[in-house]
């Protein structure tokens, strides 16, 4: 492993990368050594270098596999104990944890490595640790997996100059050395890891047979998806345990009442436990995690170059993009600017807005396609993009429902009397206003020069439910900002993916008749006939069972504007549980708490808090106060130490700072405090 050019500038040992200077300094005699680095530093291969120097000198070394996501050998979603055979390691026991993430479950992985580590009796033992380095999952990992492999030597790879957690290494009580990475050391992309992961899978299942285990005698742990549930399950890996110790791992074919079908190696007849969390196989045949904690790409963009009179924009900071299931999403004015959230609905000419800050950069096209708004509160900067919307939607349009709370039908009135409308004739924009009361809704209808609210109506809304659609519903909770405001839940009933193998294996290219095959299964129309490429035509119940697989929808909850209270900490953690995304407000620092009291916002602490105690699967932290736009990258650390599953913008957008050149000074607080 030759080393690259660049000194290292740590207080420990610095030793060449080579087996032939690391064995003499380190590996005298039989030690534990764990191997701590970033990601794509090199630890696993090293881990091979050495243990292939120390069989040369006729010694045993064997491996303790501790990233489940990432592993260089044996099975993935599991800690593998492997001994040094000739070319590689040989798998001697493994402990199935059912997952990718090392640093979500951390604990089940310690407690995995002490029970592996318990059973090496003879020779070195490398721990090749997760590449979890950062924050305070990296800080309880490295201290736990010292403890409970009985480590006395860490090898540390560092990449540049400074060691993650330097300060951590240095008060173990163990000899840690240093070793620059190679050269040539790169993380793969994730799709590469995705199919090297996929294969170490596919070959542990290669000899496997189909067996059935009944849940009404077996105990079930981990984070399992309800029984009643069957489409969560197909795809799920499951490990299959016989007291505390892991005999297989399998992979679920399906779920049919209590019986679990499984693809697995042959184990005993009666287990006593099955675990089960969150990696599945996907509909493209890759195992990775699964809803609530899959991520699919989510990215910023930064905010653009400064226009004439394009002030708001260029201080908006980075803008996020991205997927969740089968929408696409926006936060159009970026991280600092006024909240505005699009929601893209895949396969249709439809868009979802939550709030209405300034709405100038969205073209008049998507207002066209919005059918529905919900607004949190009628605060200047979430409903000032309402003129945007009333002007795209002169002509032709049916009606646009909006959502929110009580009186939001007063302000909108009251914004529709503000504008002469003597010109539009029947064609000013028409809107259907819904307040939410707790266990019931009003509604009424308004048009641009019409004469003020008609025909009141009034619903019950169990269980917060605004928005009932064939494919999803938007459920609310009211929260407390000194006036009432709306926390907002997009809840699709599930989600279908086209088995693209299937779909390959039957010769039909891809086209406009899948999504008219997937609107049939949602609005449940399984008689109806879809014509494929080739002009024959299908039950979409045949088409789906064949071509489709169906999971649980990925839930969206959309929350900003809310005191740190108790009652509303307690109402957002339970409308957010379990939730794949939580886009929620950050809007001071830990160091201007005083200043969040006063406005009824949250701190950075706060919103990292309230995503753990709800178990979502990412945050994503927004409207943040303009005072930090010469430096974002505090509150964003002050995140994702309490709450690592946090979207972050890159580093070349955070170094930079956000302010533009020529800008002038930080632009003014918003007339709430933010």
């Amino acid at each position: 492993m030759p080393a690259s050019r660049h000194p290292i500038n740590v207080a420990f040992p610095v030793l060449e990368s080579t087996p032939e200077t690391i064995l003499p300094r380190m590996l005298t005699t039989d030690r534990r050594v764990l191997l701590v680095g970033q990601p794509g530093v090199g630890k696993s291969t090293l881990a091979a270098h050495l243990a292939r120097a120390l069989a040369r000198q006729g010694r045993a070394c064997a491996c303790l596999g501790a990233d489940p996501g990432s592993p260089g050998f044996g099975v993935p979603g599991a800690v593998c104990l492997g001994q040094w055979d000739g070319p590689g390691w040989r798998l001697t026991a493994l402990e199935g944890l059912c997952t990718l993430d090392a640093g979500r479950f951390r604990l089940p992985l310690v407690s995995a490595v002490g029970r592996l580590a318990r059973e090496h009796r003879e020779g070195s033992l490398l721990v090749d640790g997760p590449g979890v380095v950062r924050g305070i999952a990296g800080s309880e990992l490295l201290l736990a997996l010292v403890q409970a492999a009985e480590v006395d030597a860490v090898l540390v790879v560092v990449r540049d100059t400074a060691p993650p957690l330097a300060q951590e290494l240095n008060a173990l009580g163990v000899p840690v050395f240093a070793v620059q990475a190679s050269a040539q050391a790169c993380r793969p992309g994730k799709r590469v890891r995705a199919r090297r992961r996929t294969a170490l899978w596919d070959a542990y299942l290669d000899p496997a047979a189909e067996r059935s285990v009944d849940l009404q005698h077996v105990r079930c742990t981990g984070a399992a998806p309800p029984p009643d549930e069957p489409q969560a399950w197909p795809g799920r890996q499951v490990a299959v345990l016989a007291g505390r110790r892991t005999v297989a791992m399998g992979e679920v074919i399906a779920i049919e009442g209590a019986v679990l079908r499984l693809r697995a190696p042959g184990f005993a007849a009666s287990p006593s436990a099955i675990v089960v969390r969150d990696a599945r196989r996907t509909a493209g045949g890759v195992l990775e995690t699964d809803a609530p904690f899959a991520g699919e790409r989510m990215q910023y963009r930064p905010a653009p170059e400064m226009a004439p009179f394009d002030r708001a924009a260029a201080t908006g900071g980075p803008r996020l993009v991205g997927r969740v299931g089968q929408v696409t999403v926006a936060l159009v004015n970026g991280v600092f600017g006024d909240p505005l959230l699009h929601l893209r609905l895949r396969h249709q000419r439809r868009s979802l807005l939550f709030d209405l800050g300034e709405g100038g950069r969205l073209p008049a096209r998507i207002a066209h396609q919005v059918t529905d708004v919900f607004i949190s509160h009628a605060h200047m900067d979430h409903i000032g993009g309402f003129l945007w919307l009333l002007r795209s939607r002169i002509g032709e349009l049916p009606a646009c429902r909006l959502y929110g709370p009580p009186g939001l039908a007063g302000h909108v009135e009251g914004l529709l009397n503000g504008i002469l409308w003597d010109r539009v004739e029947h064609r000013g924009p028409r809107f259907e206003v819904t307040e939410y009361h707790g266990d019931h809704v009003l509604s009424c209808r308004l048009q641009a020069g019409g004469t003020g609210c008609r025909e009141w109506t009034r619903r019950p809304a169990p269980d917060g439910v605004l928005l009932q659609d064939p494919a999803f519903r938007v459920r609310a909770v009211t929260l407390d900002h000194g006036t009432p405001v709306l926390a907002f839940a997009f809840e699709p009933h599930r989600q279908l993916n086209v088995r693209k193998d299937r779909l390959a294996a039957r010769g039909l290219a891809p086209g406009p008749w899948l999504g008219e095959l997937k609107a049939h299964l949602q609005a449940a129309r399984m008689s109806a006939l879809v014509t494929l490429p080739d002009g024959r035509a299908e039950s979409a119940a045949r088409l789906g069972e064949d071509l489709i697989l169906v999971s649980a929808g990925k839930r969206l909850i959309y929350a900003t504007d809310l005191a740190d209270t108790a009652a509303n900490r307690r109402r957002l953690a339970a409308l957010a549980a379990g939730a794949h995304t939580l886009f929620c407000e950050a809007s001071f620092r830990i160091e201007d708490a005083d200043q969040a009291r006063r406005t009824g916002h949250l701190t950075t602490r706060a919103c990292a808090e309230i995503a753990g105690e709800a178990g979502v699967g990412r945050l994503v932290p927004f409207h943040f106060s303009r005072r930090y736009l010469d430096d974002p990258t505090a509150p964003y650390e002050e995140i994702v130490d309490r709450f690592p599953r946090t979207a972050v913008p890159g580093p070349a957008l955070l170094d930079q700072g956000l302010t533009r050149a020529g800008l002038g000074e930080t632009a003014a607080e918003s007339p709430d405090g933010v």
